[in-house]
């Protein structure tokens, strides 16, 4: 099975993510929806409490942690 090369990286994707994320709420602004503002703020952050809950911080290890961020040894 060929390896298929990503046409975009993984910080060109969150970059895309985050002008989605700026205009949408340029334009709650815009129209004064702040109501809907709260409320994605509070399921935004209820969601990020969640996956840090169910994170298995146990079995990370200084190895991974190199691993994840390009060093090598």
């Amino acid at each position: 099975m060929a390896v298929r090369e990503r046409k975009f990286s993984r910080s060109t994707i969150a970059l895309f993510w985050l002008l989605l994320v700026g205009i949408l709420i340029g334009f709650l602004i815009y129209w004064e929806q702040i109501a809907l503002l709260y409320v994605f703020a509070t399921l935004g952050l209820v969601t990020l409490l969640l996956i840090v809950s169910f994170a298995d911080l146990e079995k990370v290890g200084r190895e991974n942690a190199e691993v994840f961020s390009g060093e090598e040894k």
